[in-house]
């Protein structure tokens, strides 16, 4: 996928999105393309430009 194909998250949906585990706000990581969540732990991804909120999809993280 090229750079001119990656979408970034809308800021409108940033500001209500919140992990669907912890129910903490998230942080975007744009070269990544994952929304942080510190408190639980995982980066959910974002797919064209579409969070994918499920925690069985997201990357465990560490410290």
């Amino acid at each position: 996928m090229s750079d001119t194909e990656i979408r970034d998250v809308d800021p409108k949906l940033l500001e209500i999105l919140v992990c669907p585990v912890t129910r903490e706000t998230l942080h975007y990581d744009r070269d990544a393309h994952e929304l942080i969540s510190k408190g639980a732990g995982l980066a959910y991804p974002v797919r064209d430009g579409i969070p994918i909120m499920l925690p069985e999809e997201a990357r465990q993280i560490e410290d």
